[in-house]
């Protein structure tokens, strides 16, 4: 196991030319790491707790038990389905925080830490995140992702002063949450191909340390698969370590690119576009995991390409009627975003020519799609699940247009620039 402490208040002055650093205090992963929150809070006398239905009936209830009299206030999110990181669910926090309340202690996974870490920002107070599954990487991230006028957007916030993982709570959270931490995980192979692809194409800043880092991690985790099934205590903290030691990677960088690329931008997608129309989509996890499929393909299919002979005109017109017709009210904030880049407009083509060969050691580096599905397959989940719950029409929607909901470049971009 890695001693994450060693990756905490730090400042390593890096051949990249970035210093990094991670301001969490204290990362906890083991068994009844619970019994370790009244001494961490310390002095603090007016908590502000945050749970939701499932995560109180889990966890919250022994939170509040173990640090009662420090506790000021619980707000309990209640919703039927994925508890959304939305206007609302942000205001009902803010109007949860006084002006005595000293730290906020979250406990849950992706959402409410989201929320927690925004709010508790905004209002300059720490926060603490109990965690009750291993299911994404964002718990030591500085980045929030919150859905706003129908838009995933990612701020910038900062840290938990703590993040607890009591192995006892944490193996024994819903099976997709477990394998949904693990698809985050295996997502690496596709965004880091990423994070060099555009470095080559657009300069963009790259950091080998970072990348080692989560690379290792992933290399660590894709072994876990069938122990994660059997809740295996040592394989579902070895994913836990995995999944924090990603964000403090990301921490170190400032944003979220060495962990989140093209199969993200496919997630948040169908995430979207499911909010939006009330669709069905699969816990973020998982469809990262099938999005990474999807994009080694797309890596695959470039491999073949001849560019030597490819022009590229843009359509403004034909593109916006198919954004509209797809992000329907949030439409607008996609095609601002994406004037606002002007990167339709740039001549890709010719810095394709002139790096190709570059470009192709770069995407034979990822997994095949046929070794990602075993390794999916290792965690019973079989593509035919994401096929069935999205249809042909979707997935191709996805593939064309989910790069158009960030401002960041990706394979996606590279695959569009090469077929349509």
């Amino acid at each position: 196991m890695m001693n994450i402490d060693e990756l905490l208040n730090i400042k390593k002055e890096c051949a990249c030319g970035k210093t990094h650093s991670c301001d969490i205090k204290k990362v906890i992963i083991k068994n009844s790491a619970l019994s370790e929150l009244h001494r961490m809070v310390g002095d603090c006398s007016n908590i502000l707790l945050v749970v939701d239905q499932n995560t109180y009936r889990v966890c919250g209830k022994n939170v509040s038990e173990l640090i009662g009299e420090k506790i000021a206030d619980v707000l309990i999110y209640e919703s039927e389905g994925f508890l959304v990181p939305n206007e609302k669910s942000i205001d009902v926090l803010k109007s949860k925080v006084q002006e005595t309340t000293d730290l906020i202690i979250g406990v849950g996974s992706g959402v409410i830490n989201d929320l927690c870490k925004y709010v508790s920002f905004i209002n300059n107070l720490p926060y603490f995140i109990v965690a009750t599954a291993p299911s994404m990487d964002g718990y030591a991230s500085t980045g929030a992702a919150m859905i706003i006028d129908n838009m995933k957007i990612t701020y910038n916030a900062h840290v938990p002063e703590a993040i607890i993982a009591d192995v006892d709570i944490i193996r024994d959270a819903p099976i997709d949450m477990l394998k949904s931490g693990y698809g985050d995980i295996l997502g690496k192979y596709s965004c880091l191909n990423d994070w060099k692809l555009s470095h080559i194409v657009n300069n963009e800043y790259f950091c080998e340390y970072v990348y080692n880092l989560i690379y290792d991690m992933v290399k660590k985790t894709e072994r876990l698969g069938h122990k994660l099934l059997q809740r295996d205590q040592d394989a579902v903290k070895t994913l836990m370590e995995a999944l924090i030691v990603v964000g403090i990677a990301m921490s170190y960088v400032g944003n979220s690119r060495p962990a989140s690329g093209s199969e993200h931008h496919l997630s948040h997608f169908f995430e979207v576009v499911g909010i939006m129309k009330n669709e069905p989509y699969f816990l973020h996890g998982i469809d990262v995991a099938y999005s990474t499929v999807i994009t080694q393909k797309l890596r695959e299919e470039i491999l073949k390409f001849d560019i030597s002979q490819r022009t590229f005109t843009f359509n403004k017109a034909e593109w916006e009627d198919d954004i509209r017709k797809i992000y329907a009210n949030a439409a607008d904030g996609v095609i601002k975003l994406q004037e606002k880049l002007g990167w339709y407009e740039q001549d890709r083509i010719s810095i394709y020519n002139e790096y190709w060969d570059k470009i192709k050691t770069i995407l034979m580096e990822a997994p095949s799609s046929g070794e990602m599905q075993k390794l999916l397959d290792a965690v019973d989940l079989p593509i035919k699940n994401f096929e069935n719950m999205y249809g042909k029409e979707k997935i191709s929607d996805a593939i064309w247009f989910a790069k158009d909901l960030k401002d960041r470049y990706s394979v996606l971009w590279l695959y569009y620039h090469c077929f349509r």
